[in-house]
C-alpha cells in the first residue's frame, strides 16, 4: 500500500513584521518604531500626540468631525448576550459592566453606581481619543468583592502622551507599553523608574494600524494638509480684512514742497475713524480713503473648500450640506456614514468582549466556561413607534396594550397621566361609572361625519390598538 503524502503543516514563523526592539525611549534607536510611510517629522509617533491635539484645538470643523463619528457609537443601545453562558455568569458580567441582559430594560441587581465600573462611561473614553490619537490604552483594575469575586473596579486610562514605547514581538503582537515615570521624561525620578505594563493587564483599542505600528491611524491624519493652509489662509485673510478693511489713507500736498508731503503723510497716518474724527486742510490739499482696486483673490472659498475635504475621511459628506442641499442628497450621503460608524462600533464591542468580558470570565470562572458577549443596535435602523405601527403589532398578536405600555406612550407624547394614576395612596379610588346605554336615537350620526369616517369609529378618536 503506498503511502500517502500530507501536506506541511507550519507551526512557526519564518519571517517577521517588526525586526527585535530594544526595550528603550532612546532617539537613536527611533528609527525602529518610525512609520516608514509617515513622511511628515511632526506626524510620527509620539510627535503626533502633540500636533493632533492642536489641531483638535485649534479648529472647529475637526471638532466636530471627531463629535459626530463619536456620538452614534455611544448613543446606540448595548445589553449583554448569555450567548451560551450559564445565568449566573451572564447575570455576573451584566452587573460588572452595568448593562442589561438582553430583553430586558434595567440591570439585574444593579446596586449603587458610585465607585463601580460603568462600560457606557468606558466607551466614552475610549472612542473619541482613539480617533483623534489612533490608539487608546486601558490598563485593568479589579477589587475583591464580598462575594469572593473579582469585580472590575476600573479600566484606568494610560494617556497617549504618557507612552513612552510600544514594545513589538517580531510577529507583530504587543508584549507591553512602557509608560514615562511620573512628572518626567522618562527617566528616573525619585526612585521612580518608567514602568513597563504587560499585555495581559491591557485593552488597547487601534484604529486601522498597520501590522506592528501599534499607535494606529488618526481619524484626522488625512485633514493635516488642509488644516495647515487653512491656517495660512485664515491668517492672510485676517491681514487682508485688517489693512483694506478701512481703506488705506492717503493724503495730497496742495505743492511740491517736501515738507508739505511730509506733513499730509504724518495727517494720513494718523487718521482714525471715530465719531469725533476729522481734518483740516488747505487750499489744494485733499484726504482720501482708497480701497483695493481690481479683482480680489476669494479666500473665503478656499477655506469653504478645505473645511468641505476635512469631512472626507469619516464619509461624513452630508457636513458639507450647510450651505444648501436637498433632504434626500443627505439622506443618500448619511449611508455610507452610517456604514462606516456600524463598523467602528463593532470593532470597540469585538475588542471588549475579548479583552474585557472573556478576561473577567476567566479570572472569576476558569477559561473553560462560556463567556456572554455585548452587543449592539445596528445604528442607523432605530425607528419611533407610530399609532399605526403600534396598531399593527396589536393586530398581529406581537404586542399586548397593558398598563406599562400606555404609560410609555404618555410619556413619550408629553400627554399627562391618566387620572386614575394621580389619586393620592390615602383616598380610595372612585369607581368607574356603568355606561348608560343611550337610544338609537341619542346616537345619530354626528353632522359633518360622512359613514366612513362612522365605520372606522363611532366617537370620532383615533383608534391606537
Amino acid at each position: 500500500m503506498t503511502k500517502r503524502k500530507r501536506t506541511a503543516i507550519t507551526v512557526s514563523e519564518k519571517g517577521y513584521v517588526l525586526a527585535s526592539q530594544p526595550r528603550t525611549g532612546d532617539a537613536f534607536f527611533s528609527w525602529l518604531t518610525a512609520d516608514p510611510f509617515e513622511q511628515v517629522a511632526d506626524l510620527q509617533y509620539p510627535q503626533s500626540v502633540a500636533m493632533f491635539t492642536q489641531m483638535e484645538n485649534d479648529d472647529s470643523r475637526i471638532g466636530s468631525l471627531l463629535g459626530v463619528v463619536a456620538k452614534p457609537i455611544l448613543k446606540t443601545t448595548k445589553r449583554i448576550d448569555p450567548n451560551g453562558a450559564s445565568e449566573e455568569v451572564a447575570e455576573f458580567v451584566s452587573r460588572n459592566l452595568n448593562l442589561p441582559l438582553v430583553g430586558e430594560d434595567k440591570v439585574r441587581n444593579a446596586g449603587r453606581r458610585r465607585d463601580r465600573f460603568s462600560f457606557e462611561q468606558h466607551l466614552a473614553e475610549a472612542v473619541s481619543p482613539t480617533n483623534l490619537y489612533g490608539h487608546s490604552i486601558f490598563e485593568q483594575v479589579y477589587r475583591h468583592g464580598d462575594d469572593g469575586r473579582f469585580w472590575i473596579r476600573k479600566l484606568a486610562p494610560r494617556p497617549q502622551w504618557t507612552i513612552l514605547k510600544f514594545n513589538v514581538a517580531a510577529d507583530g503582537g504587543l508584549e507591553s507599553i512602557t509608560q514615562k515615570a511620573p512628572a518626567s521624561t522618562g527617566k528616573v525620578l525619585y526612585g521612580v523608574e518608567p514602568a513597563d505594563i504587560p499585555i495581559n493587564r491591557l485593552v488597547v483599542y487601534t484604529r486601522e494600524m498597520r501590522p506592528g505600528l501599534w499607535w494606529g491611524k488618526s481619524l484626522i491624519r488625512s485633514a493635516y494638509k488642509h488644516w495647515v493652509l487653512k491656517n495660512q489662509l485664515m491668517r492672510v485673510q485676517a491681514a487682508a480684512a485688517q489693512r483694506n478693511g478701512m481703506g488705506v489713507p492717503v493724503g495730497i500736498a496742495s505743492t511740491d514742497e517736501q515738507d508739505e508731503i511730509d506733513a499730509m503723510k504724518a495727517l494720513a497716518s494718523a487718521y482714525q475713524v471715530g465719531m469725533g474724527s476729522g481734518v483740516g486742510l488747505g487750499l489744494g490739499q485733499d484726504l482720501k480713503l482708497l480701497g483695493v482696486e481690481g479683482t480680489t483673490l476669494d479666500i473665503q472659498s478656499m477655506l469653504t473648500f478645505h473645511d468641505k475635504m476635512m469631512a472626507l475621511e469619516p464619509m461624513a459628506h452630508f457636513l458639507n450640506l450647510d450651505r444648501g442641499g436637498s433632504y434626500a442628497l443627505a439622506t443618500v450621503q448619511q449611508d455610507p456614514f452610517t456604514l462606516a460608524e456600524n463598523a467602528m462600533l463593532q470593532y470597540f464591542i469585538r475588542i471588549a468582549n475579548e479583552h474585557i468580558v472573556e478576561d473577567l470570565v476567566d479570572i472569576n470562572y476558569g477559561v473553560d466556561v462560556p463567556a456572554p458577549l455585548i452587543v449592539a443596535d445596528e445604528i442607523g435602523t432605530k425607528q419611533e413607534a407610530t399609532a399605526a405601527g403600534l396598531k399593527m403589532f396589536v393586530e398581529a398578536g406581537l404586542l399586548s396594550p397593558d398598563v406599562l405600555v400606555e404609560q410609555t406612550l404618555r410619556q413619550r407624547l408629553g400627554l399627562p397621566a391618566k387620572s386614575g394614576d394621580l389619586v393620592p395612596p390615602d383616598e380610595p379610588a372612585t369607581p368607574p361609572a356603568q355606561p348608560t346605554i343611550e337610544p338609537a336615537s341619542a346616537r345619530a350620526r354626528a353632522r359633518g361625519r360622512s359613514p366612513k369616517d362612522r365605520r372606522k369609529d363611532p366617537d370620532g378618536a383615533m383608534a391606537l390598538w
